[in-house]
């Protein structure tokens, strides 16, 4: 069922954002690409399994945040041979990233972007390609399918990888840090902004658990084979992010984001408790930007106006 290689991005910090390596049949394929700064990292990893970036046909993308496909315009001039896939509503931000890179700029500025990211180019329009829900791609003799999974963004999908009976699950199953694995499984979910929709998010968990992998394989981090507890504790994270912007609409708090960043932080805490986790400072400094941007994103999402129904 050819090699699986996870390979640590160092994005930010240890252990935080992974990419993934495929090889079947003499074929390559990379899942995410976190930054350009690591782009060394997985042509190394390609090298160590005896594989030359001429090999690599496939590059997979969950989504088209920038801790995702940071790296993907340096990765794929180093791999002439490759196509890279992405959801339909991805593709033009691959193409041409320059929104997503002057957005990203006026929240970091640019000489931490740079840090972070390295130069995010334009890929060719010929070497990018659209996947459609439920559509298939080979690598070798495996075949991957996509499904799209909206909830954390409208432009997510996963990636069923049928010969490992694994599935890359990018955000849309919560964050898995390794470092906070010593009680209970402890997973939570990215409520990050613009996009995040509660009940698009419940519906897409479902369709993960439903393909009944042994594997799931979060972005943030690495593989685990107790998808159900993981799909069990988003699915909970997701209602009460709901239910939450429920109050807030009703409590009215004069600073939105702080009150939504002061109660998530209470919920990470009673979570730890519940999973037998006893969070150290180290911790929280690990989760100080995914509490920021959920905080963000359940704000924005808690002043959207109601979806259309009809």
């Amino acid at each position: 069922m050819g090699a699986f290689a996870t390979i640590d991005g160092k994005y930010i910090r240890p252990l935080y954002a992974a990419s993934y390596l495929r090889i079947e049949n003499e074929e390559a394929a990379f899942i995410e690409a976190n930054s350009g700064s690591t782009v060394p990292a997985l042509l190394e990893a390609l090298r160590d399994h005896g594989m030359r970036p001429e090999q690599v046909r496939l590059f997979l993308v969950t989504h088209a945040h920038l801790d995702h496909i940071g790296g993907a315009s340096a990765l794929m001039k180093a791999c002439p041979n490759a196509t890279l896939y992405a959801h339909p509503r991805a593709t033009r931000h691959l193409i041409d990233p320059a929104r997503l890179v002057a957005s990203a700029m006026e929240v970091y500025g640019r000489e931490k972007f740079l840090e972070l990211y390295g130069e995010v180019s334009p890929i060719p329009a010929s070497r990018v390609k659209e996947l459609e829900d439920g559509a298939t791609v080979a690598l070798g003799k495996a075949v991957f399918q996509v499904w799209h999974t909206p909830g954390h963004a409208k432009h997510h999908f996963v990636i069923h990888d049928f010969a490992r009976n694994s599935v890359f699950t990018g955000d849309t199953l919560g964050l898995v840090y390794p470092r906070l694995q010593r009680g209970g499984r402890f997973a939570i979910a990215s409520t990050s902004p613009i996009d995040f929709d509660g009940e698009a998010a419940l519906k897409s968990i479902e369709k993960i658990l439903s393909l009944k992998t042994s594997t799931v394989i979060p972005t943030h981090f690495g593989a685990y084979a107790d998808g159900d507890v993981i799909g069990s504790q988003i699915r909970g994270w997701i209602e009460y992010a709901l239910a939450l912007t429920e109050r807030s609409k009703r409590a009215g708090p004069p600073d939105l984001k702080a009150w939504f960043k002061e109660e998530l932080r209470a919920e990470l805490q009673r979570h730890a408790d519940r999973n037998s986790t006893r969070l150290e400072p180290g911790d929280w400094e690990h989760l100080a930007l995914d509490l920021e941007l959920n905080a963000q994103g359940l704000a924005f999402a808690a002043t959207r106006p109601p979806k259309a129904r009809g």
